[in-house]
């Protein structure tokens, strides 16, 4: 029972979920215009069929042997991948959108996924958790209660990894440590644009 727990909180802690949520769930509870809410959604689930697209097809090629991308080879393929496309959505979210927090947002995605790449030759970074916390920060205006809830579900989204035996604690350790200091940057980074 607890292998099956684990591995639904590891698919609802995956990163192409919980970052969409973090970012969708304040914008339609301050009652955003429902068409920018609706691009919005559609535009992270066309990101999300993107990334699963490409990692179905290097399974299908032979190079992965999972669209999970454990190995360490496929994993520094998935990261490269992921950050290019997370630069490419930034670009367009910061040309597409007059406000700046979408695009904000996934620049520090994309930071995240570059800490990992460089990270590599150290720990297999935790993305899973690293997004778990920034999404976590990214509920600050929803209150307290919001952001301990998603701290809540980062320590079952880390227990899960574990247990799963997809990272060991230093790999959390990095990823918990990416996620904070991206959710750290966010609020005082959008201050200042909208200055």
């Amino acid at each position: 029972m607890p292998q099956r727990i684990a591995r639904v909180v590891s698919i609802l802690g995956h990163p192409l979920l919980v970052l969409p949520a973090a970012l969708l769930l304040p914008a339609a509870i301050r009652a955003r215009d429902p068409q920018s809410l609706s691009s919005m959604a559609t535009g992270f689930a066309v990101f999300a069929a993107l990334v699963l697209g490409w990692s179905w097809w290097q399974v299908r090629r032979g190079r992965w042997a999972h669209v999970d991308a454990s190995g360490h080879d496929e994993r520094r393929s998935l990261n490269r991948t992921l950050l290019a496309m997370l630069l490419v959505a930034t670009l367009l979210a910061w040309r597409g959108l007059p406000q700046p927090d979408l695009a904000l947002a996934l620049l520090l995605a994309a930071g995240i996924v570059a800490i990992a790449i460089l990270a590599a030759r150290v720990c297999k970074l935790s993305l899973h958790l690293a997004f778990a916390i920034y999404a976590a920060g990214l509920l600050w205006p929803l209150g307290g209660i919001a952001i301990a809830v998603g701290l809540i579900f980062a320590v079952a989204v880390a227990w899960s990894r574990l247990h799963l035996s997809r990272h060991r604690p230093r790999d959390l350790v990095a990823g918990g440590l990416a996620g904070l200091i991206a959710a750290t940057l966010y609020w005082p980074a959008l201050a200042a644009l909208r200055g």
